[in-house]
Formats: C-alpha cells, structure tokens, sequence
C-alpha cells in the first residue's frame, strides 16, 4: 500500500501547466513544509519539505484556491522521480502525487486570507464535532448577498450541484 497523509502550509504559490492535446488537463506543482513532531531539547523545530503534484480537478482547486502560506490536508502517494541529468550523473528524488486535497483551517484562523468564499476541513479538538469537515456537507460557495455565518464557514445555498464543487 503506497498512501501519505501530510498536513502542512505551501511554501510558494503553485505552479500551473495544462497538457496539450484534444483533452488538455491542468497540472499543479507545489511545494508544503510540514513540521516535525519531535525535536531536540534547545534546538528550533525542524520541517520536512515535499515536492507536490496534482492533476485535473484537484490541480484546477489549487490553482483556484491555494496560495503561498495556505495549510492545507492532503491525501497522495509517494512516487520516486528519478531520471539521469545532463551531465551522466543518476538523480533520485520523491514526489508526492496529491489524490485529496482540503483546507487544514478557516479562512479566519488564518488571518483573513481569501479562499473564493470556500471552506474546507478545519481540525477540532476530539470532543467537538467538525464543522464543515468529514461528516457535514463540505462548505460551499454562496450567492454575493449571503452573509457569512460566525463560524467563518458560509450556509449552503439550494440549488449548487456538487459536481462543479472541487471537493467531490
């Protein structure tokens, strides 16, 4: 079984690309820097940093939504990308290949950035019961006269079809 679970915040903006050919699809490219759990008594905490890549819908949600500082939950697999370069010399490295990708907080926590009036996951205490997460109907975008509800997640609006959400 090949299956990562990474929580972390971009460290650029991501990159986008789209495939040529009759059915073009986007490609993103993006970096997080997750921190480590564990460190060392007097040493600053330390981060792993991890190459990304999404495609189709999930690279149109990135491109959309994501931006430099964004924390974010993905769900992907470890692919080794190794490939000789131009000087004979054999180079390995990993990427991640992002299958599920959510917010990892509220657009209030952190600090007012701008996610198109999209919610996402936003992590709970383990008493509390998620708002907006895994077993509520995802936050989705509302008309230009809703008001935002105090939770910072907006009500659901009738009549949005889930199949343009990127969520699904």
């Amino acid at each position: 079984m090949n299956k990562v679970i990474l929580m972390g915040r971009l460290t650029r903006d991501p990159e986008i690309r789209y495939s040529s050919g009759d059915n073009s699809m986007a490609i993103a490219r993006f970096s997080i820097a997750v921190d480590r759990r564990f460190r060392r008594q007097g040493e600053n905490s330390d981060a792993d940093f991890f190459n990304c890549t999404a495609f189709g819908r999930q690279a149109e949600f990135v491109e959309k939504y994501l931006h430099q500082g964004t924390k974010i939950l993905l769900v992907g697999r470890i692919q080794n990308d190794n490939y000789t370069n131009r000087e004979g010399q054999r180079v390995f490295s990993v990427q991640i290949i992002a299958e599920e990708i959510e917010f990892a907080e509220s657009k209030n926590a952190q600090g007012g950035g701008n996610y198109g009036g999209q919610g996402g996951y936003a992590p709970q205490p383990r008493n509390e019961a998620p708002q907006g997460g895994y077993n509520n109907a995802p936050a989705r975008p509302e008309p230009a006269n809703a008001a935002p509800v105090g939770d910072g997640f907006m009500n659901i609006p009738d009549g949005v079809d889930d199949e343009e959400l990127p969520f699904n």
